[in-house]
């Protein structure tokens, strides 16, 4: 019998940030492009403001 060679391999972990932000980007995008076909009025408010105050409404 032959003895194998045990190589320890680094462990690999992500940081919180490097999966919340693509994912946070992603939503984002998403949110813009969803509100982005409708049809407003002059005094509607932008998609922007809109996806912002939505983002205020359900983080607080």
């Amino acid at each position: 019998m032959t003895a194998r060679a045990q190589t320890s391999q680094p462990e690999l972990r992500l940081r919180w940030w490097a999966v919340a932000l693509p994912v946070a980007v992603f939503l984002g995008l998403l949110a813009l492009l969803a509100s982005g076909g409708e049809n407003t009025t002059a005094g509607g408010m932008d998609p922007l403001t809109r996806v912002v105050e939505h983002l205020q409404s359900t983080l607080l």
